[in-house]
């Protein structure tokens, strides 16, 4: 079975929720290409976020929680993580 060329593909760039082409993407690899890492980017996104709320604006975790509308525990495992970058959570052991 012989392959086609790329440049024998019909090929649409439709992009994402990121970049309505992905030649005009402003990530620095392919979302689709790596998932974890896009959800890792992400929610480093959404860390600082929380981090400028409480820091900036004076808002407290439930505060913060209600804005997002996510659980008080989020907030306070996201603001962990921008405080100690190096903590890596624990794994259960079976």
């Amino acid at each position: 079975m012989l392959d086609g060329l790329p440049e024998q593909t019909h090929y649409a760039d439709t992009g994402c929720e990121v970049s309505g082409t992905c030649l005009a993407c402003p990530l620095p690899q392919c979302k689709f290409d790596n998932l974890s890492w896009y959800r890792t980017y992400r929610r480093e996104g959404r860390d600082l976020e929380f981090q400028e709320a409480h820091d900036s604006e004076k808002l407290s975790v439930f505060e913060i929680a209600k804005r997002f509308h996510i659980s008080p525990r989020t907030v306070h495992r996201a603001l962990r993580r921008l405080q100690n970058p190096l903590v890596v959570p624990a794994v259960a052991v079976s």
